[in-house]
Protein backbone atom coordinates (compact mmCIF):
# COMPACT_ATOMS: atom_id res chain seq x y z
CA UNK A 1 0.00 0.00 0.00
CA UNK A 2 1.70 3.31 -0.65
CA UNK A 3 1.82 6.26 1.48
CA UNK A 4 2.32 8.85 -1.22
CA UNK A 5 -1.16 11.42 -2.36
CA UNK A 6 -1.95 12.52 -5.84
CA UNK A 7 0.08 15.69 -6.10
CA UNK A 8 -3.38 17.77 -6.29
CA UNK A 9 -4.44 16.42 -2.87
CA UNK A 10 -0.46 16.15 -0.87
CA UNK A 11 -2.14 18.37 1.37
CA UNK A 12 -5.83 17.81 2.15
CA UNK A 13 -6.15 18.50 6.23
CA UNK A 14 -3.31 20.18 6.29
CA UNK A 15 -3.01 23.68 7.90
CA UNK A 16 0.04 25.78 6.93
CA UNK A 17 1.30 28.61 9.23
CA UNK A 18 3.46 31.43 6.49
CA UNK A 19 5.33 33.04 8.85
CA UNK A 20 6.47 35.86 6.59
CA UNK A 21 4.88 39.16 5.05
CA UNK A 22 6.67 39.78 1.76
CA UNK A 23 6.27 37.28 -1.50
CA UNK A 24 3.21 35.22 0.81
CA UNK A 25 0.81 35.37 -1.03
CA UNK A 26 2.83 33.18 -3.62
CA UNK A 27 3.91 31.07 -1.28
CA UNK A 28 0.17 30.40 0.35
CA UNK A 29 -1.46 29.82 -3.40
CA UNK A 30 1.12 27.43 -4.60
CA UNK A 31 0.20 25.31 -1.12
CA UNK A 32 -3.54 26.19 -1.47
CA UNK A 33 -3.42 24.39 -5.10
CA UNK A 34 -2.66 21.12 -2.86
CA UNK A 35 -5.40 21.19 -0.77
CA UNK A 36 -3.73 23.12 2.39
CA UNK A 37 -5.53 25.84 4.51
CA UNK A 38 -3.34 28.61 4.62
CA UNK A 39 -2.88 31.07 7.70
CA UNK A 40 -0.63 34.36 7.08
CA UNK A 41 0.40 35.79 10.06
CA UNK A 42 3.70 37.47 9.10
CA UNK A 43 5.80 38.53 12.34
CA UNK A 44 7.42 41.20 10.89
CA UNK A 45 6.47 44.11 8.65
CA UNK A 46 8.73 45.72 5.51
CA UNK A 47 8.78 49.01 6.01
CA UNK A 48 10.24 50.93 2.35
CA UNK A 49 12.82 53.58 2.33
CA UNK A 50 11.98 54.39 -1.18
CA UNK A 51 11.36 58.19 -0.89
CA UNK A 52 13.56 58.03 1.95
CA UNK A 53 16.31 61.44 1.23
CA UNK A 54 19.20 59.43 2.72
CA UNK A 55 18.56 56.62 0.30
CA UNK A 56 18.94 59.25 -2.71
CA UNK A 57 21.51 61.09 -1.64
CA UNK A 58 23.94 58.08 -1.36
CA UNK A 59 22.70 56.73 -4.57
CA UNK A 60 24.08 60.37 -5.86
CA UNK A 61 27.19 60.23 -4.42
CA UNK A 62 27.90 56.77 -6.10
CA UNK A 63 26.77 58.09 -9.36
CA UNK A 64 28.91 61.12 -9.08
CA UNK A 65 31.54 58.72 -7.81
CA UNK A 66 31.48 54.73 -8.86
CA UNK A 67 32.22 51.97 -6.56
CA UNK A 68 34.81 49.11 -7.32
CA UNK A 69 32.48 46.96 -5.47
CA UNK A 70 28.67 46.12 -4.75
CA UNK A 71 27.53 43.95 -1.95
CA UNK A 72 24.44 42.82 -2.52
CA UNK A 73 22.52 40.87 0.26
CA UNK A 74 18.80 40.54 -0.15
CA UNK A 75 16.70 40.28 -3.44
CA UNK A 76 13.93 42.19 -2.34
CA UNK A 77 16.61 45.45 -1.07
CA UNK A 78 18.29 45.12 -4.41
CA UNK A 79 15.21 45.53 -6.51
CA UNK A 80 14.08 48.04 -4.38
CA UNK A 81 17.09 50.36 -4.80
CA UNK A 82 16.66 49.64 -8.63
CA UNK A 83 13.42 50.65 -8.33
CA UNK A 84 13.68 53.69 -5.94
CA UNK A 85 16.46 55.07 -8.69
CA UNK A 86 14.13 54.64 -11.48
CA UNK A 87 11.03 56.84 -9.59
CA UNK A 88 13.30 59.48 -9.09
CA UNK A 89 14.71 59.24 -12.70
CA UNK A 90 18.49 58.45 -11.70
CA UNK A 91 18.18 55.11 -12.93
CA UNK A 92 20.08 55.06 -16.19
CA UNK A 93 23.08 57.02 -14.24
CA UNK A 94 23.24 54.65 -11.44
CA UNK A 95 23.34 51.76 -14.38
CA UNK A 96 25.98 53.38 -15.61
CA UNK A 97 27.80 54.09 -12.22
CA UNK A 98 27.68 50.28 -11.38
CA UNK A 99 28.25 48.53 -15.06
CA UNK A 100 32.31 48.24 -14.34
CA UNK A 101 31.64 46.96 -10.37
CA UNK A 102 32.68 43.86 -8.97
CA UNK A 103 29.16 42.40 -7.90
CA UNK A 104 28.81 39.89 -5.26
CA UNK A 105 26.05 38.15 -3.97
CA UNK A 106 25.05 36.87 -0.48
CA UNK A 107 22.93 33.79 -1.51
CA UNK A 108 20.75 32.98 -4.93
CA UNK A 109 17.69 35.15 -3.98
CA UNK A 110 20.61 38.33 -4.09
CA UNK A 111 22.08 36.56 -6.88
CA UNK A 112 18.83 36.47 -8.84
CA UNK A 113 18.12 39.86 -8.27
CA UNK A 114 21.62 41.21 -9.40
CA UNK A 115 20.82 38.66 -12.71
CA UNK A 116 16.78 40.60 -12.96
CA UNK A 117 18.61 44.19 -12.94
CA UNK A 118 20.75 43.54 -15.92
CA UNK A 119 24.11 42.64 -14.13
CA UNK A 120 26.24 40.08 -13.48
CA UNK A 121 27.50 38.51 -9.74
CA UNK A 122 31.12 37.79 -10.33
CA UNK A 123 30.81 36.06 -7.04
CA UNK A 124 27.88 34.43 -4.47
CA UNK A 125 28.29 33.09 -1.23
CA UNK A 126 27.02 29.49 -0.54
CA UNK A 127 26.25 29.80 2.87
CA UNK A 128 24.21 32.76 2.16
CA UNK A 129 26.14 34.84 5.32
CA UNK A 130 27.51 38.03 5.48
CA UNK A 131 30.37 36.31 7.56
CA UNK A 132 31.53 34.42 4.35
CA UNK A 133 31.03 37.45 2.08
CA UNK A 134 33.19 39.44 4.63
CA UNK A 135 36.03 36.56 4.33
CA UNK A 136 36.08 36.69 0.70
CA UNK A 137 36.06 40.15 0.40
CA UNK A 138 39.27 40.93 2.97
CA UNK A 139 40.46 37.88 0.93
CA UNK A 140 40.55 39.63 -2.26
CA UNK A 141 41.98 42.60 -0.85
CA UNK A 142 39.79 45.85 0.10
CA UNK A 143 41.78 48.71 1.01
CA UNK A 144 41.67 51.66 -1.73
CA UNK A 145 38.33 49.95 -2.85
CA UNK A 146 35.40 51.74 -3.03
CA UNK A 147 32.78 49.45 -1.87
CA UNK A 148 28.73 50.04 -1.45
CA UNK A 149 27.19 47.22 1.02
CA UNK A 150 23.26 47.13 0.48
CA UNK A 151 21.69 46.15 3.70
CA UNK A 152 19.27 43.60 4.73
CA UNK A 153 16.05 44.87 6.66
CA UNK A 154 17.96 44.71 10.48
CA UNK A 155 20.27 46.83 9.27
CA UNK A 156 23.75 46.94 9.79
CA UNK A 157 25.27 43.59 10.25
CA UNK A 158 29.29 43.95 10.76
CA UNK A 159 30.12 44.24 7.71
CA UNK A 160 30.87 48.00 7.04
CA UNK A 161 33.22 47.99 9.49
CA UNK A 162 34.79 45.25 8.86
CA UNK A 163 35.87 46.85 5.35
CA UNK A 164 36.62 49.74 6.52
CA UNK A 165 39.32 48.39 9.03
CA UNK A 166 40.71 46.78 6.14
CA UNK A 167 41.19 50.36 4.46
CA UNK A 168 37.73 50.39 2.44
CA UNK A 169 35.48 53.38 1.59
CA UNK A 170 32.20 52.20 2.26
CA UNK A 171 28.69 53.13 1.17
CA UNK A 172 25.82 51.44 3.09
CA UNK A 173 22.87 51.82 1.27
CA UNK A 174 19.13 50.23 3.68
CA UNK A 175 16.39 50.38 1.25
CA UNK A 176 13.66 48.41 3.65
CA UNK A 177 13.77 48.27 7.61
CA UNK A 178 11.91 45.35 9.15
CA UNK A 179 8.91 46.71 11.50
CA UNK A 180 6.59 45.70 13.91
CA UNK A 181 4.08 42.61 12.41
CA UNK A 182 0.55 44.04 11.01
CA UNK A 183 -1.52 41.98 13.59
CA UNK A 184 0.30 40.60 16.90
CA UNK A 185 -2.57 38.97 17.34
CA UNK A 186 -2.43 37.08 14.68
CA UNK A 187 0.75 36.06 14.76
CA UNK A 188 0.40 34.92 18.94
CA UNK A 189 -2.77 32.94 17.91
CA UNK A 190 -0.82 31.63 15.30
CA UNK A 191 1.90 30.28 17.51
CA UNK A 192 -1.07 28.79 19.87
CA UNK A 193 -2.21 26.89 17.12
CA UNK A 194 1.28 25.38 16.06
CA UNK A 195 1.43 24.17 19.92
CA UNK A 196 -1.90 22.95 20.34
CA UNK A 197 -2.13 21.01 16.82
CA UNK A 198 -4.13 23.21 14.72
CA UNK A 199 -1.75 23.99 12.18
CA UNK A 200 0.34 20.67 11.01
CA UNK A 201 3.25 23.60 9.61
CA UNK A 202 5.17 26.29 10.17
CA UNK A 203 6.86 27.81 7.48
CA UNK A 204 9.64 30.99 7.77
CA UNK A 205 11.46 32.85 4.91
CA UNK A 206 13.87 35.45 6.86
CA UNK A 207 15.78 35.27 10.15
CA UNK A 208 14.41 38.28 11.66
CA UNK A 209 10.88 36.91 10.70
CA UNK A 210 11.84 33.86 12.27
CA UNK A 211 13.40 35.43 15.51
CA UNK A 212 10.23 37.32 15.94
CA UNK A 213 7.41 34.52 15.19
CA UNK A 214 9.71 32.95 18.48
CA UNK A 215 9.70 35.42 20.61
CA UNK A 216 6.18 35.53 20.17
CA UNK A 217 5.74 31.91 21.10
CA UNK A 218 8.11 32.33 24.08
CA UNK A 219 6.04 35.45 25.43
CA UNK A 220 2.36 32.96 24.64
CA UNK A 221 4.12 30.17 26.47
CA UNK A 222 4.15 28.11 23.69
CA UNK A 223 7.90 27.25 22.95
CA UNK A 224 7.74 24.03 24.98
CA UNK A 225 4.52 22.98 23.34
CA UNK A 226 5.74 23.84 20.27
CA UNK A 227 8.62 21.77 20.62
CA UNK A 228 7.08 18.35 21.36
CA UNK A 229 5.23 18.35 18.46
CA UNK A 230 7.99 19.19 16.53
CA UNK A 231 10.10 16.53 18.12
CA UNK A 232 7.17 13.87 17.75
CA UNK A 233 6.89 14.48 13.89
CA UNK A 234 4.04 16.50 14.49
CA UNK A 235 4.50 19.67 13.57
CA UNK A 236 7.06 20.70 10.70
CA UNK A 237 8.70 23.92 10.74
CA UNK A 238 10.15 24.70 7.70
CA UNK A 239 12.73 27.41 6.40
CA UNK A 240 13.45 29.02 3.10
CA UNK A 241 17.24 28.42 3.98
CA UNK A 242 20.04 27.79 6.59
CA UNK A 243 20.56 31.66 7.62
CA UNK A 244 16.73 31.82 8.17
CA UNK A 245 17.06 28.72 9.58
CA UNK A 246 19.73 30.34 12.79
CA UNK A 247 17.02 31.16 14.79
CA UNK A 248 15.05 27.54 15.05
CA UNK A 249 18.79 25.82 15.39
CA UNK A 250 19.13 28.59 18.44
CA UNK A 251 16.40 27.69 20.35
CA UNK A 252 17.04 23.76 19.57
CA UNK A 253 13.76 23.17 17.36
CA UNK A 254 13.80 20.06 15.13
CA UNK A 255 13.93 21.77 11.19
CA UNK A 256 13.73 21.48 8.11
CA UNK A 257 15.61 23.00 5.41
CA UNK A 258 14.56 23.87 1.68
CA UNK A 259 16.80 22.50 -0.92
CA UNK A 260 17.25 25.43 -2.89
CA UNK A 261 16.68 28.63 -0.99
CA UNK A 262 14.12 29.67 -3.07
CA UNK A 263 10.15 30.00 -2.07
CA UNK A 264 9.08 26.91 -4.90
CA UNK A 265 11.85 24.71 -3.02
CA UNK A 266 9.95 25.71 0.54
CA UNK A 267 6.52 24.94 -0.95
CA UNK A 268 8.40 21.69 -2.47
CA UNK A 269 9.43 20.60 0.91
CA UNK A 270 5.88 20.96 2.50
CA UNK A 271 4.07 19.11 -0.52
CA UNK A 272 6.82 16.06 -0.68
CA UNK A 273 6.70 15.98 3.74
CA UNK A 274 2.91 15.40 3.36
CA UNK A 275 2.61 14.33 0.02
CA UNK A 276 5.47 11.59 0.14
CA UNK A 277 4.45 10.00 3.82
CA UNK A 278 7.52 11.88 5.96
CA UNK A 279 4.52 12.58 8.37
CA UNK A 280 4.36 10.24 11.31
CA UNK A 281 1.54 7.38 10.15
CA UNK A 282 0.52 4.14 11.31
CA UNK A 283 -0.70 1.20 9.55
CA UNK A 284 -3.94 -0.59 10.84
CA UNK A 285 -6.23 -3.33 10.00
CA UNK A 286 -8.77 -0.41 7.94
CA UNK A 287 -5.41 0.84 6.10
CA UNK A 288 -2.55 3.38 7.03
CA UNK A 289 -3.76 6.08 9.37
CA UNK A 290 -2.08 9.35 9.14
CA UNK A 291 -3.59 12.40 11.23
CA UNK A 292 -3.85 15.83 10.17
CA UNK A 293 -5.42 19.09 12.01
CA UNK A 294 -8.38 18.98 9.71
CA UNK A 295 -8.81 15.26 9.26
CA UNK A 296 -6.89 12.47 8.49
CA UNK A 297 -6.17 9.97 5.75
CA UNK A 298 -7.23 6.54 6.04
CA UNK A 299 -6.16 3.71 3.38
CA UNK A 300 -5.77 7.01 1.06
CA UNK A 301 -8.76 8.61 1.50
CA UNK A 302 -9.45 11.96 3.23
CA UNK A 303 -11.55 12.10 5.84
CA UNK A 304 -12.20 15.75 7.27
CA UNK A 305 -12.83 15.50 11.15
CA UNK A 306 -13.66 18.36 13.89
CA UNK A 307 -10.81 19.65 16.10
CA UNK A 308 -11.85 16.99 18.99
CA UNK A 309 -11.67 14.06 16.28
CA UNK A 310 -8.81 15.04 15.05
CA UNK A 311 -7.02 15.40 18.33
CA UNK A 312 -8.13 12.09 19.79
CA UNK A 313 -7.62 9.95 16.83
CA UNK A 314 -4.27 11.45 17.04
CA UNK A 315 -3.71 10.63 20.78
CA UNK A 316 -4.77 7.07 19.49
CA UNK A 317 -2.19 6.84 16.88
CA UNK A 318 0.23 8.11 19.49
CA UNK A 319 -0.18 5.22 21.33
CA UNK A 320 1.09 3.09 18.62
CA UNK A 321 -1.85 0.24 19.81
CA UNK A 322 -1.77 0.66 23.06
CA UNK A 323 -5.18 1.27 25.12
CA UNK A 324 -5.63 4.44 26.68
CA UNK A 325 -8.17 5.23 29.64
CA UNK A 326 -10.94 7.49 29.40
CA UNK A 327 -9.13 9.99 31.61
CA UNK A 328 -6.19 9.63 28.86
CA UNK A 329 -8.63 10.31 26.18
CA UNK A 330 -10.25 13.49 27.93
CA UNK A 331 -6.82 14.81 28.33
CA UNK A 332 -6.54 14.85 25.05
CA UNK A 333 -10.11 16.62 24.65
CA UNK A 334 -9.31 20.30 23.05
CA UNK A 335 -11.37 22.50 26.13
CA UNK A 336 -14.70 21.09 27.25
CA UNK A 337 -15.52 18.41 29.13
CA UNK A 338 -12.78 15.95 30.17
CA UNK A 339 -15.95 13.52 32.05
CA UNK A 340 -16.01 9.86 30.74
CA UNK A 341 -19.46 10.48 29.23
CA UNK A 342 -17.63 13.38 26.87
CA UNK A 343 -15.00 10.74 25.75
CA UNK A 344 -17.27 8.52 25.04
CA UNK A 345 -19.38 10.58 23.18
CA UNK A 346 -16.71 12.31 21.59
CA UNK A 347 -15.21 8.32 20.59
CA UNK A 348 -18.90 7.74 19.06
CA UNK A 349 -18.85 10.96 16.97
CA UNK A 350 -15.36 10.05 16.00
CA UNK A 351 -16.45 6.16 14.75
CA UNK A 352 -18.95 7.44 13.02
CA UNK A 353 -17.00 10.28 11.04
CA UNK A 354 -14.28 7.77 10.14
CA UNK A 355 -17.07 4.73 8.80
CA UNK A 356 -17.29 2.14 11.66
CA UNK A 357 -15.74 0.66 14.72
CA UNK A 358 -13.47 -1.53 13.15
CA UNK A 359 -10.53 1.26 13.44
CA UNK A 360 -10.99 1.62 16.86
CA UNK A 361 -11.37 -0.90 19.80
CA UNK A 362 -13.23 -0.73 22.97
CA UNK A 363 -10.95 -2.68 25.63
CA UNK A 364 -13.80 -3.65 28.18
CA UNK A 365 -13.02 -2.04 31.22
CA UNK A 366 -9.83 -0.75 30.48
CA UNK A 367 -10.44 1.93 26.97
CA UNK A 368 -9.72 2.02 23.52
CA UNK A 369 -7.64 1.47 20.98
CA UNK A 370 -6.15 1.89 17.47
CA UNK A 371 -6.59 -1.61 15.56
CA UNK A 372 -2.95 -1.72 14.66
CA UNK A 373 -1.71 -4.22 11.98
CA UNK A 374 0.76 -6.79 13.02
CA UNK A 375 1.57 -6.88 9.21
Amino acid sequence: MSPTRPLEHALAGCTIVVAADRRSADLASALERRGAAVHRAPALSIVPNADDEELLLRTERLVAAPPDIVVVTTGVGFRGWMDAAHEHGVDERLDAALDGAHFVARGPKAHGAIQQAGFSADWVAESETSAEVGEYLLASGVSGKRIVVQHHGAGADGLDELLERAGADVVSITVYRWGPPPNPEVVRRSTLQAASGEADAVLFTSAPGTASWLAVAAEAGAIDRIRRRAEAGRLLLAAVGPVTAIPLKEAGLPLTIAERGRLGSLARTVISHFGGGRAPSLVTDVGRVEVRSSGALIDGRFIALSRTGSALLEALADAGGGVLTRADLGNALPGGERNPHAVEVAIARLREAVGGTDLIQTVVKRGYRLAVSDR
